[in-house]
């Protein structure tokens, strides 16, 4: 009734997309890097938050709007380019002591998740991404097409949630290490910030294709 096919071919692509590093894992081990594993925690929730986001517009068709409407993708993918450009920059340019917590702490968990899910939710191309895999494995004739789409979107979800808790606790123990040498979290805002920065350039000259 759902249409669902293939369901375990499904679940290992999205393992496979889980584990390739890009901007979400960057972000997590940055966040749990430098404040804890419990930071990192809220970094990942809000990620996947921003995921149910995506899903709920696919199975909407709300996602579709960005293929046929160009100033829609252009303006959304210029907020998600300049978030992410203010975020590297503050890093970036930070003079803060190396005690002092890393500029992008806000309120701890509450603004990891925040961001978490605004990089996520102003992204474009995550959207479209959602738009284009999800429907290879939905038979879109089936009586309840849109909620074997739901279903897979949650799937996805649950799959990269697992992988982001990881990177979390993994994040912990790279926040430990540099509790003992704080100089080196200086030097890891400053790398942080240029890699945030690379990303928010890569998406503002990413086309609509």
């Amino acid at each position: 009734m759902l249409g669902i096919q293939h369901y375990g071919a499904f679940l290992l692509a999205c393992i496979a997309l889980n584990l390739t590093p890009g901007l979400d894992t960057f972000y997590i081990l940055a966040r749990s890097g430098r404040e804890g594993h419990a930071v990192g925690l809220g970094a990942a929730l809000g990620i996947n938050a921003g995921c149910v986001v995506h899903t709920l517009t696919a199975v909407l068709g709300l996602s579709a709007i960005l293929t046929t409407s160009a100033t829609a993708f252009t303006v959304l993918k210029y907020l998600g380019a300049a978030y992410l450009i203010w975020i590297g920059l503050r890093m970036l340019l930070s003079r803060q002591g190396a005690h002092a917590p890393t500029v992008t702490r806000g309120h701890g968990c509450a603004a990891a998740f925040r961001q978490g899910m605004l990089t996520n939710v102003l992204n474009p191309k995550v959207a479209l991404f959602y738009l284009a895999f999800l429907p290879q494995f939905v038979s879109l004739h089936a009586a309840h097409a849109q909620l074997g789409l739901l279903v897979l979107g949650l799937s996805f979800i649950g799959t990269g949630l697992c992988w982001s808790l990881l990177l979390a606790l993994l994040g912990g123990r790279i926040h430990r290490l540099l509790q003992r040498k704080p100089q080196i979290g200086r030097w890891m805002d400053r790398l942080c910030g240029a890699v945030l920065l690379g990303f928010g350039l890569k998406l503002a000259l990413q086309q609509r294709s």
